[in-house]
């Protein structure tokens, strides 16, 4: 039934899955094998043909389990590489070479189950354009950050709303979002942002765009691991937000 609603919706390639999944990852070997497993669980559960994209950064072998699954699972694959280059690039390159029919992404680490997709498919059925989860608004929040990270993304959101201007997104950054093809495309061919605040990135364009953009409450589960160095990282993250607000709130070309 799923199947045949998406075929109605989005008008297939030649052969192109349903959806194309891409899992962002660096160093993630503890966990990939289980969040593949599980997501290629759900899909197959729901008749979605899939693909598979893990856009992996680092040396752990994250990139050679995938590609061990792979043998036996051609939708399957890995790319990335052994220096850490930043969760914008890698999604960015796997759109590149996405061919699902919706293409979205999620964190390695399985922090959102992958069945909240549930939540999402009559939206991106409905044709909008980018579908996003949300921490807020309704959502069950399973293990929450520690109290120091609660409060620093409350004073992320005051400034990045005032520096770009995203009065109407309760929340950028949670890994779980999902477009209808056209529109994934369009949107990382115009990205640039390579770290953490590409998701803000997005998000700017799509309103420059006038996408339609649909908020989800999901489950969300904190897993104690963050991989950003809270200095260095957080430095970066304040001049591309700064970046960002150059660009599309105060009249940058877009292209």
């Amino acid at each position: 039934m799923i199947y045949r609603l998406l075929e109605c919706t989005f008008p297939r390639m030649a052969s192109s899955p349903d959806i194309s999944l891409i899992l962002p990852a660096y160093n993630e070997a503890r966990v990939i094998a289980k969040t593949i497993a599980e997501a290629v669980s759900y899909f197959d559960a729901r008749g979605l043909g899939y693909e598979i994209i893990v856009a992996a950064d680092g040396d752990d072998g994250t990139r050679e389990i995938v590609r061990g699954l792979a043998k036996a699972n051609p939708r399957l694959q890995a790319i990335g590489s052994e220096q850490r280059r930043g969760k914008g690039i890698g999604i960015r390159e796997a759109v590149a070479i996405a061919t699902g029919d919706i293409i979205g992404y999620a964190d390695a680490d399985n922090k959102v189950p992958i069945d909240e997709f549930d939540k999402f498919l009559p939206h991106l059925r409905e044709g909008i354009e980018a579908v996003i989860g949300s921490r807020r608004g309704g959502a069950v929040i399973e293990q929450a950050q520690p109290l120091y990270r609660r409060i620093g993304s409350v004073g992320f959101r005051i400034f990045m709303n005032t520096v770009v201007g995203l009065p109407d997104i309760q929340d950028t950054q949670c890994g779980f979002k999902f477009f209808p093809r056209r529109a994934a495309k369009e949107l990382f061919r115009l990205q640039q942002i390579d770290a953490y605040m590409f998701d803000v990135e997005i998000l700017a364009i799509a309103q420059r765009l006038r996408y339609r953009v649909r908020q989800i409450p999901i489950r969300w589960r904190d897993d104690a691991d963050s991989r950003l160095n809270l200095v260095a990282g957080n430095l970066r993250n304040v001049r591309d937000i700064f970046r960002i607000g150059l660009k599309h709130r105060f009249g940058g070309r877009i292209a």
